[in-house]
């Protein structure tokens, strides 16, 4: 995979920024320093996206992993060697919320100060830079207010106001359309960014700095926030942007995926990926496994890609030690940890003698989910032997000079798969089923499935076909799309909320002899609460938005979802 280039010129622009020199000459000279001619706002954009896309370990970790990632069910905590059973997350706990918040909210300083040197009168001014910056900022937006909801957005850019009133979720994804519709009127049919120093290339992670590759993200990420407004409580602005997405083009094809690929050398502490986390915090603490719906949904509609996002468990012997009291409650949990692997089709021959129940597996190729929100009791029988873990593209290592899967950011899968939506809405036209199947055609190539393979599950399989009534359609459209966002949590979980499939992770949990029901009382998690810094600099603005939103707690839901 290519590398993400550290730009230097960012500092060497900063420094001309901060000293207001006016006269370049005055500039010590260097052979490998930038001329006044040569700083371009490129030096800033590959940043944006950075941050955006694969922040530093600590936010990756906390916000990415123990929120979005599991919130969307596709992946656990809690086997036996973890360092947590599987409520962490689901019971509020202020440091880890406070990480991702601060760290959405702080890069909103990242993508203003950007916006500001390319505006009308910047520092950098260029028209065709501005447009990419929009763009980013719905993209940012959109997971922002996805995540908490309520935000500060028309007045969040403004350094002199330091305390921004919070916008709605209505408010803002009009704003955001609006926004998308002015940077695809700049880029027009523009296909670069200018000249000289003003051609953006390397520099863009995401197209090399094709501009029309750009005008169809933003139409793409307009059509998904039409479609998760539509049928929202003062959307009338949907309907609108969802007739003009369809009717420009999208990203649909192969060559048309936004991935961000990782720098395989560069710091954790720069540009982080699951690899950091796997590998870095030693044994087997940190480490998860894939869930269990989404392990299911694969394996049981015989889909190619569950080779290419899990590893086949380990299996062997495994012990269930008895507990000295509780002999009721002990089998109980242990029934159900055997439960999930009847349901796999995992044979097993179990012994039990005086002091633990014993499974031996024999040597196969099985795919078993790990249960989400395992609770602490619960937590000694989930060995780490008995589940899916992810597959190795996904955890691997930096700097070994091993493959890591890329950032997703926007999927030719998704823009097949939200047509299929809007038509089966009643606000598209074409071949619902057409879509449907391109959208999954799209997603497998992603993981490089065969074109055999994928022939053979769109012919053979009836999760590809759109046969059922209008809502059962649909929940094939919304579960595929939430297989195919697999690594972009915050999309998977907002799919599921959005829309209300899975099902199975939608209900929550309930049984507490299993299950953590933790702070939301075992329903799914709505959104997270809003981070201490919201309170401790913009309290009055923050506290106004609790009173319309509703309580700032982890149930409460979001203006669109279902």
């Amino acid at each position: 995979m290519k590398k993400i280039y550290k730009i230097t010129g960012l500092l060497i622009a900063l420094t001309i920024f901060s000293t207001g020199c006016s006269d370049f000459n005055d500039i010590n000279e260097r052979p490998d320093a930038f001329t006044g001619d040569e700083v371009s706002a490129k030096y800033f954009l590959t940043e944006t996206q950075i941050k955006l896309y694969a922040p530093d370990r600590y936010p990756y970790w906390r916000a990415q992993l123990i929120h979005a990632d599991r919130y969307a069910g596709h992946v656990t905590f809690g086997h036996n060697g973890s360092w947590w059973a599987d409520g962490l997350g689901y019971t509020y706990n202020a440091g880890y919320t406070d990480a991702a918040f601060d760290w959405l909210g702080s890069y909103n300083g990242t993508l203003s100060t950007y916006l500001n040197f390319v505006k009308t009168d910047g520092i950098l001014e260029n028209d065709r830079y501005f447009a990419l910056g929009l763009i980013m900022k719905a993209l940012y937006y959109q997971m922002y207010t996805d995540t908490f909801g309520m935000l500060p957005y028309s007045e969040a850019s403004d350094p002199d106001n330091l305390t921004p009133q919070y916008d709605t979720q209505a408010e803002i994804y009009a704003g955001l359309i609006d926004e998308l519709n002015q940077a695809m009127t700049i880029i027009g049919s523009h296909t670069d960014t200018g000249t000289g120093p003003e051609l953006l290339t390397i520099n863009d992670l995401f197209f090399g700095g094709d501009l029309q590759q750009w005008k169809k993200l933003a139409n793409s990420v307009k059509l998904r926030l039409a479609l998760r407004a539509y049928g929202a409580s003062g959307a009338d602005f949907a309907s609108t942007a969802i007739t003009e997405a369809t009717q420009n083009p999208l990203l649909v094809s192969e060559t048309e995926n936004v991935l961000m690929e990782k720098d395989p050398d560069i710091s954790q502490w720069a540009n982080a990926a699951y690899g950091d986390v796997w590998h870095n915090f030693g044994g087997l603490g940190s480490k998860w496994s894939v869930g269990e719906t989404l392990i299911n949904y694969l394996r049981d509609n015989n889909d190619p890609r569950l080779g290419m996002y899990a590893q086949p468990i380990a299996g062997g012997t495994v012990d269930f030690l008895k507990p000295e009291s509780d002999l009721a409650l002990y089998n109980k949990r242990v029934d159900y940890i055997l439960s999930v692997l009847d349901h796999a089709n995992v044979p097993y021959t179990e012994t039990e003698d005086g002091d633990k129940r014993q499974i031996v597996i024999p040597d196969g190729v099985y795919y078993v989910g790990q249960p989400s929100r395992i609770n602490a009791e619960t937590y000694p029988f989930v060995s780490y032997d008995l589940f899916s873990k992810p597959a190795e593209i996904i955890t691997n290592p930096k700097n070994q000079g091993k493959e890591i899967f890329p950032e997703i950011v926007f999927t030719a899968a998704e823009g097949n798969f939200l047509q299929a939506e809007a038509i089966l809405k009643g606000v598209g036209s074409g071949d619902a089923q057409s879509f449907y199947q391109e959208g999954i055609r799209q997603a497998m190539l992603m993981w490089e499935v065969s074109e055999a393979d994928i022939n053979t599950f769109l012919a053979n399989e009836p999760m590809a076909q759109l046969n059922g009534s209008a809502e059962e359609n649909l929940e094939k459209v919304a579960i595929q799309r939430w297989i195919a966002a697999y690594t972009d949590g915050f999309e998977a979980w907002a799919i599921v909320r959005d829309t209300g499939y899975p099902s199975e992770l939608a209900a929550g949990v309930s049984d507490l002899d299993i299950y953590s029901l933790g702070t939301l009382n075992g329903e799914y998690p709505q959104r997270l609460r809003y981070g201490n810094n919201a309170y401790n600099t913009n309290g009055a603005n923050t506290e106004q938005a609790v009173s319309v939103q509703g309580p700032d707690v982890q149930g409460t839901k979001l203006w669109w979802a279902k």
